[in-house]
């Protein structure tokens, strides 16, 4: 795991430090940088890569790569909590985390643990978090999910006009945080093929979606965001107008309409962004790779992207306090 702190200051590693080390052997980053803190907010030299490790040193049988364990799965845990928790404090601006592994982390018997599903779940429910949306994003395509981690056969009554409000919302004020340009644009995806066909291949077009829009409208609106919206259209139009540039963001109805288009546009590049939580928190748009574990092949592009896109984000957040704050000293008393 990875807490990001000021942009192009310092990243402070959350993990194992053996295995830590044994990694930057292996991807050719001489290991000597590496430095163990007692403390994260403890100083290191220019050069120097800190690495906090919260946890007990884990065994060496439970470190062997592509080869997860109970123990190394509450690790996992353990590691994601202590970065969250340095992100909620302040001492860290932003939470960047590399993929974990969902089976090793629910079997793991670690307290919050059961029934894992994934960051964006367990970050919600840790940061008692009201409302979070799971969006991915790159330079040319951004898109949120209205549902995330569900079976199938689940989704359909999982879409509610709420839930397609929040991942429009949300959507809308990540892409007017980042635009310098005009308002942004976003097409939501319908759930039937045809976007239903007026009723013929499917109602929620009409029942949920259509209203979900409406009352995303009505939220950025309020929320003074000039973001246009459009929808509910076919998935496949939607995607490939928006990689074509008539759309700089697409509301997806369930994880894998979000993420076979994004993969095919952006695979190694995209960046999972969690919306609506008290922190920034970005990620790797993939999985933990286990069959190229200890290999040294893997493509870090997607965690520099990550750690890119989090700067930038927690930079916005601290402008805006720092904006807030000013603007409340300068604010003339009322008697």
């Amino acid at each position: 795991m990875v807490a990001a702190a000021e942009s192009k200051a310092r990243v402070i590693l959350v993990g194992d430090f053996r295995v830590i080390a044994r990694a930057a052997a292996g991807r050719g980053v001489d290991p000597s940088r590496l430095r163990q803190v007692a403390r994260p907010d403890d100083q290191t030299r220019h050069g120097e890569i800190a690495v906090w490790q919260p946890t007990r040193t884990l065994a060496a049988r439970d470190t062997r790569f592509g080869k997860p364990t109970p123990a190394s799965g509450a690790a996992q845990l353990a590691w994601v909590d202590a970065a969250c928790d340095l992100a909620r404090s302040g001492i860290a601006g932003a939470m960047v985390t590399g993929p974990v592994s969902k089976e090793a982390i629910s079997g793991s018997g670690a307290p919050g643990s059961a029934g894992f599903l994934g960051h964006t779940e367990h970050l919600q429910a840790r940061l008692r978090a009201r409302e979070v949306v799971m969006a991915f994003w790159t330079p040319k395509l951004t898109t949120s999910l209205v549902t995330t981690h569900l079976s199938i056969a689940a989704v359909p009554r999982a879409i509610t006009a709420a839930a397609v409000s929040r991942a429009t919302y949300f959507l809308g004020a990540l892409l007017s945080e980042l635009s310098r340009g005009p308002a942004p644009k976003i097409v939501v995806c319908g759930l039937n093929p045809h976007a239903g066909e007026n009723g013929l291949l499917g109602k929620e077009e009409t029942t949920r979606i259509l209203p979900g829009i409406s009352r995303a409208k009505t939220r950025l609106a309020a929320a003074r965001k000039r973001v246009v919206v459009d929808g509910p259209r076919p998935a496949e139009s939607a995607f490939r107008h928006a990689v074509n540039g008539r759309f700089d963001g697409v509301v997806a109805m369930y994880h894998d309409q979000a993420t076979i288009p994004m993969k095919l546009v952006g695979f190694g590049e995209a960046v999972n962004v969690s919306l609506g939580l008290p922190i920034v928190r970005t990620s790797v748009d993939h999985g933990t790779a286990y069959d190229i574990a200890g290999t040294w092949v893997a493509d870090p592009r997607g965690m520099s992207e990550a750690l890119s896109l989090a700067a930038r984000l927690s930079q916005a957040v601290g402008s805006k306090r720092s904006t807030s704050a000013a603007g409340s000293r300068t604010q003339p008393s009322r008697r």
